[in-house]
């Protein structure tokens, strides 16, 4: 499988997994699939260490850099492609940063990893639910 982790995700397989199914945890490390993650979520993650409701050691961009280089993964680009795709997806919010990976994951042809009940119902990409 082809997976886009959603930021939380990304988050709790760093520092929580025991947040995390035993069937996500398991697709996780089975190295056959490929795990993607998106800039949109390192922004996400430098977004909420700003506002301080997420801490990270020593500073939210030294934890992405020691995150991306110990779990390395596909960088899911912004391009062209995924930001015109945003006017197409359809969600009961108006999260952009939600906007920007459901776009992703449909032009890559991604399975969205993620607990988010809001992206889960919508049913707007396939979905690897944490459950």
């Amino acid at each position: 499988m082809r997976l886009l982790l959603d930021t939380h995700i990304w988050v709790w397989s760093a520092l929580d997994r025991a947040r995390l199914a035993v069937r996500l945890t398991a697709a996780l490390e089975n190295p056959s699939n490929e795990l993607w993650l998106s800039p949109i979520s390192l922004w996400e993650v430098l977004t909420l260490g700003e506002k301080r409701k997420l801490t990270l050691r020593p500073t939210p961009q030294e934890w992405i850099a020691d995150m991306l280089d110990a779990f390395p993964m596909r960088e899911a680009p912004i391009n062209y492609q995924v930001a015109q795709e945003t006017a197409r997806v359809q969600l009961p919010h108006r999260d952009p940063a939600d906007r920007f990976l459901v776009a992703t994951a449909r032009v890559f042809d991604l399975t969205l990893v993620t607990a988010d009940e809001q992206l889960l119902k919508a049913r707007q990409v396939s979905v690897l639910a944490n459950r």
